[in-house]
C-alpha cells in the first residue's frame, strides 16, 4: 500500500489515504515518487468542477507531473533501469491515475531520465508548466524584432515563458504585482508592468507603439489584446479566440499544450545546462498537500511542489 492524495467520492474534499501499489506490467515502470507539482487541473478537480466533463473512477488520485526513482520494471522495458531518477507527466482525460502518491506505475514511454545537476523538485515542477510555456512561446514564432507581453509571469507557466521568450532575443514585457518586480526581472523580462492597475496605460508607457505579441497564461485576454499593434499575435493557453477578444486585425491562437517525452527531455537538458531556471515558490510535504491546493490560487512566485521523500 502507498499513501496518496485522493478524492474518495463526489462532493468529498481531498485527503491523504492508503492506495494499492500495483506491480508494473509489460512496458511499465514503478516509480518511488520524490516530488510532484500542483497544477490548475488539480485545483479544478479538488473544487469538484469536472465530474460531469471528464472520465473518472473513485478514488481519484490527484497530480499530473512527477519525479522519482525507478524501483521496479516490467518486461520489455529498455530505456530506464532500477535506481534511475526519472520524470514524467500523466496525460489523457482519465482522472483516476494521479501521481501525488508515494508510488506510481506508468508506461515506460511516459518517463525520461533526469540529467545530472537537476533535482527531483525541479524536474517535477517542469513537466506540464514547461511544455505549456514552450508550446505557447513557440506558437508566437518570436524574433529579435518582437516586443512580447507575457501575462501571469509569476506563475509556473509564466515564469518559464518569460525565460523562453527572452532567449529568442525579443524584448519581453511581463505582468506581475509590484512586489514581484525583481523576481520577474531576474527571469529576463526587460520591463515589468503592474496588472493590478491600468494595464493598457502601463504597457503604453513601456511600449508606446504597442506590443507585437502576447503570451496569454493568465488574466483577461481582451484586455491583453488591446495592447497589441494591428497585425499582432496572441497565443492563449486559456483558449481565447479572436471573437472573444473583439479584434479582427490580430491573430489569436488557442494553444493546447501537447506533452511528449522529447519536449520534457529538451527542457530538462536546458535546466542541466544552466539555460533555464525552474522557479519553485514553495514546497509542501504530502501531509500538507491540501494546503498546497489551497495556495494554488494565491499570488506566488513559481511552482508549488509536494515532496514525498
Amino acid at each position: 500500500m502507498a499513501r496518496a492524495l485522493t478524492i474518495s467520492a463526489r462532493g468529498e474534499s481531498p485527503t491523504v489515504t492508503e492506495t494499492p501499489s500495483p506491480e508494473p506490467g509489460p512496458g511499465q515502470v514503478r516509480v518511488a515518487v520524490q516530488a510532484a507539482s500542483v497544477n490548475g487541473i488539480d485545483a479544478y478537480v479538488a473544487a469538484g468542477y469536472v465530474w460531469d466533463s471528464m472520465p473518472h473512477r473513485f478514488p481519484v488520485v490527484l497530480g499530473r507531473d512527477f519525479a522519482g526513482t525507478v524501483e521496479a520494471v516490467g518486461t520489455d522495458v529498455t530505456s530506464v533501469r532500477v535506481g534511475d531518477l526519472v520524470a514524467g507527466v500523466v496525460t489523457g482525460m482519465d482522472l483516476y491515475l494521479g501521481v501525488i502518491a508515494e508510488h506510481v506505475v506508468v508506461d515506460e514511454d511516459g518517463v525520461v531520465a533526469v540529467p545530472d545537476g537537476v533535482t527531483a523538485v525541479q524536474a517535477a515542477a517542469l513537466g506540464l508548466a514547461g511544455v505549456s510555456a514552450r508550446d505557447m512561446v513557440d506558437s508566437l514564432s518570436l524574433t529579435t524584432d518582437d516586443v512580447v507581453l507575457v501575462s501571469g509571469a509569476t506563475g509556473g507557466v509564466g515564469a518559464l515563458a518569460v525565460q523562453l521568450a527572452a532567449a529568442t532575443g525579443a524584448t519581453v514585457l511581463a505582468t506581475a504585482r509590484p512586489d514581484a518586480t525583481e523576481f520577474v526581472r531576474g527571469l529576463g523580462a526587460h520591463t515589468v508592468v503592474d496588472h493590478t492597475e491600468d494595464l493598457a496605460a502601463a504597457v503604453a508607457a513601456a511600449a508606446p507603439d504597442g506590443v507585437t505579441a502576447v503570451a496569454h497564461a493568465a488574466g483577461d485576454a481582451a484586455a491583453l489584446a488591446k495592447t497589441l499593434r494591428p497585425g499582432g499575435r496572441l497565443a492563449s493557453l486559456l483558449g481565447a479566440t479572436a471573437e472573444q477578444v473583439g479584434r479582427d486585425d490580430i491573430t489569436v491562437t488557442p494553444v493546447g499544450a501537447q506533452f511528449t517525452p522529447e519536449k520534457l527531455r529538451a527542457l530538462l537538458d536546458a535546466v542541466a545546462a544552466g539555460q533555464l531556471r525552474v522557479p519553485v515558490g514553495q514546497t509542501f510535504s504530502l501531509e500538507e498537500a491540501t494546503q498546497a491546493l489551497g495556495a494554488f490560487g494565491e499570488p506566488k512566485q513559481g511552482k508549488l511542489v509536494i515532496t514525498l521523500d
